[in-house]
């Protein structure tokens, strides 16, 4: 499920007539070669594409327009190699719906102090040529992200690369389609929300289907294909003895192949279920949502569309790092020596935040009132990570990002048959766990230990969302004096 094949950043560099053919030219060559160096870097995921400079209304209008146009394009990076009067962009970034990068930064590394004279200073004026274009884009309000730095330093070239990623999950979010099969879970709040007003700000869709739909499509499968998974299941984890239970396998094998197929003929990249609508269902999907969710799908538990579709944008985002991407709850806590979350699910977790080998294992769930399911179990490896929530709020959508680490258990969980995720929230429990509670934070998240806070801040910005931030820095008077602000200029927004 890539999203990165064929997409393009285009790089486009901003300058007027006022300097002459000569200087234009040398512009124009600059330009390339910063564009060139950009596409070189590993830690850019899509292609950097550098296009004809612009100097001219006309120019940077017509740009724009052919960037929303091209399929392939999922952003830009702009820079005023000279000065550019920024009047020039106003059409043109009024007319952009594709999101941009602004990178001020220079073609020279160092001032030439022993030759530089006026013919360089008017080449390379960057340093207040992007400073009108600064101006202009904060009168227009536009959503953008500002990278400083000399564009071969490791610090500039990642900023960059973190945006493009952002760039690639928004594009991605304009066509995401999520599958529902059954409803929310019954009288739960935060799981609830507007999919029109989703639809509008994020792109993605959300269609509701029958539990029967998936059952007829699992229907569809012969016993040799289900023979098939099961040995796959086989090959790839370990199993004991006692959880080789050869029907258990089949039936969950039947609801891999049953939903694999149906997201795929349907165009689908993230789902929900519920095991309180399991209607024709001999288990509650355990081991084929994992394994989806290896594959690149977004999941969210009992209907929570917007995590399913949040962790599907992480996924995208994430393609290509180390450390894995899943669906998490916050489900108890380890309050003695450092307090600590302990993080899981009934049975959907992930395999690519394992820290080892997973283990098939087949136990009784005790809610649903259905067969044991299959799952795989493990643990994940220590590290730096985060989780995140988005939650509708009446007249917006909120983002809130915890900066975590995970630790490596103490002790063994001999009897927890379910994959889990133990870790410390920053700056600690005590105050990450009031801040989350007072942001209205999720149960559910989607967690990674690939991604960043600012690649979560960066898809905030290009989505124009509310984004609170929970981290090392976090001061529980400040939180709630912004969160207080943020609902104030949102209703005069």
């Amino acid at each position: 499920m890539s999203a990165t094949a064929a997409k393009e950043i285009w790089f486009i560099t901003g300058s007027q007539h006022l300097y002459g053919p000569e200087p234009l030219a040398k512009v124009a060559e600059n330009g390339a070669r910063i564009a060139e160096s950009l596409d070189a870097e590993s830690d850019i995921p899509v292609r950097v594409v550098f296009k004809p400079i612009v100097t001219t209304a006309d120019e940077i209008l017509n740009t724009c327009r052919e960037a929303n146009n091209a399929p392939n394009c999922i952003g830009l990076v702009l820079w005023m190699h000279t000065f550019s009067p920024a009047k020039m962009w106003i059409a043109g970034l009024t007319a952009l719906r594709k999101p941009f990068l602004h990178l001020h930064t220079q073609f020279n590394r160092e001032l030439p102090y022993s030759t530089i004279d006026m013919d360089f200073m008017n080449l390379n004026q960057a340093a207040h040529g992007d400073r009108e274009f600064g101006f202009i884009t904060a009168r227009l309000r536009l959503p953008r992200k500002v990278v400083v730095g000399f564009w071969k330093d490791p610090e500039t070239v990642n900023e960059v690369g973190a945006w493009s990623r952002a760039a690639l999950a928004w594009n991605e979010s304009q066509t995401l389609k999520v599958a529902r099969f059954g409803d929310n879970m019954r009288n739960v709040a935060v799981t609830e929300g507007d999919k029109v007003e989703a639809q509008k700000v994020f792109g993605f869709t959300v269609s509701g289907f029958g539990i029967g739909d998936l059952v007829d499509r699992m229907n569809q499968f012969t016993d040799a294909d289900v023979d098939q998974l099961v040995a796959e299941y086989r090959d790839t984890y370990t199993i004991a003895k006692e959880h080789d239970r050869i029907d258990s396998l089949k039936v969950a094998a039947k609801i891999e192949l049953g939903l694999r197929a149906f997201l795929e003929e349907g165009g689908f990249g993230a789902f929900t279920d519920t095991f309180e609508d399991l209607h024709g269902m001999r288990q509650l999907p355990g081991i084929a949502t994992q394994r989806l969710m290896a594959s690149g799908y977004g999941f969210g538990g009992e209907g929570d569309w917007k995590t399913a579709a949040l962790v599907r944008l992480m996924k995208v985002m994430a393609q290509g790092l180390t450390g894995g991407t899943s669906f998490m709850e916050d489900y108890t806590y380890d309050f003695s020596g450092e307090p600590k979350i302990l993080g899981s699910h009934m049975l959907e977790i992930c395999p690519s935040i394992a820290s080892d080998k997973p283990s098939v294992q087949v136990h009784p769930l005790g809610i649903g009132g259905k067969e044991d399911p299959v799952r795989l179990v493990f643990n994940t490896s220590a590290g730096a990570g985060i989780c995140v929530s988005i939650i509708d709020v009446g007249n917006r959508f909120r983002m809130i990002v915890n900066e975590v680490d995970v630790v490596v258990p103490e002790h063994e969980f001999p009897k927890l048959p379910v994959a889990r995720t133990l870790w410390v929230p920053r700056p600690n429990l005590k105050i990450a766990a009031a801040a989350w509670i007072y942001a209205g934070g999720a149960h559910h998240t989607g967690f990674s230990q690939a991604l960043t806070m600012e690649h979560m801040q960066d898809f905030a910005e290009i989505a124009g969302i509310e984004l609170v931030r929970i981290d090392d820095s976090t001061k529980l008077h400040e939180l709630r004096r912004e969160l207080m602000w943020c609902d104030a200029a949102y209703k005069i927004h």
